[in-house]
């Protein structure tokens, strides 16, 4: 009890522990992985396509596939024409059907249970914080991270502490310590945000892997009028106001 922030309207806390903790008591749950999970789903669904997490690309992720009639993405941005990469789904079609294997944020997603849930990044931020709180003022906001090379142990990822707190400051009510923290930090990167995004350890994997067009579409702030929420097994717009 002492680390689900219950006291407080807006929590923040990691990866699949903070979801265990966070979203059976809070109202909507948002996922924030930005590079690139979240950032991909934001692109997709803005542009009219239909997004269904699934964990890993493993032998079952085809089968699942069919059974939506959609798309198997490649998680490593290698064998097919959509990935995880942003940059792969810019031209997605409205109506097209995509299942996005991903070891983080959709593994995430999936974990949230019956709580609603939203994909946030830094794109999205402010769309996704007015969608969040028609739901309710308890507003769990989970930044994904990364993995180390031990494939188990979380590395708390620059980019998403990032795609959380700009999140968290279009938010209303009160904030705990580890919300509170998350937007601090953000507020001190934003003169160079890009910058800051470029030079973590993060962005500087993906543009050493030849993906710097990712960085710099997942950099954009605020651009996005989408708010991706999962609706039965897959992310759809937001139901608009009053809808």
């Amino acid at each position: 009890m002492f680390y689900d922030q219950q006291e407080f309207d807006i929590r923040c806390e990691w990866g699949g522990h903070g979801v265990a903790a966070l979203a059976p008591i809070s109202d909507v749950v948002i996922i924030v992985d930005v590079l690139s999970f979240s950032t991909s789903v934001d692109i997709a669904v803005t542009r009219g396509a239909t997004i269904f997490p699934y964990r890993e690309k493993d032998a079952g992720a085809a089968e699942f596939a069919a059974s939506r009639n959609a798309e198997l993405a490649d998680p490593q941005r290698v064998t097919s024409r959509y990935s995880l990469a942003p940059e792969s789904l810019l031209q997605i079609q409205a109506g097209e059907r995509l299942v996005l294997p991903s070891r983080n944020g959709s593994t995430l997603v999936l974990a949230a249970g019956p709580t609603p849930v939203l994909a946030g990044c830094l794109r999205n931020a402010r769309a996704v914080a007015r969608a969040a709180m028609r739901y309710g003022p308890r507003i769990a906001v989970i930044p994904a991270g990364e993995r180390w090379k031990d494939d188990m142990s979380l590395r708390p990822a620059f980019e998403d502490l990032m795609g959380a707190g700009a999140i968290i400051g279009h938010l209303r009510g009160r904030l705990s310590a580890e919300a509170f923290a998350a937007l601090a930090a953000f507020k001190e990167a934003l003169p160079d945000l890009t910058g800051h995004l470029r030079n973590c350890g993060s962005g500087r994997e993906l543009i050493g892997r030849g993906f710097p067009t990712d960085l710099e579409l997942a950099s954009q702030l605020d651009v996005s009028e989408s708010a991706p929420t999962l609706v039965d097994d897959a992310f759809v717009p937001a139901p608009r106001a009053g809808g």
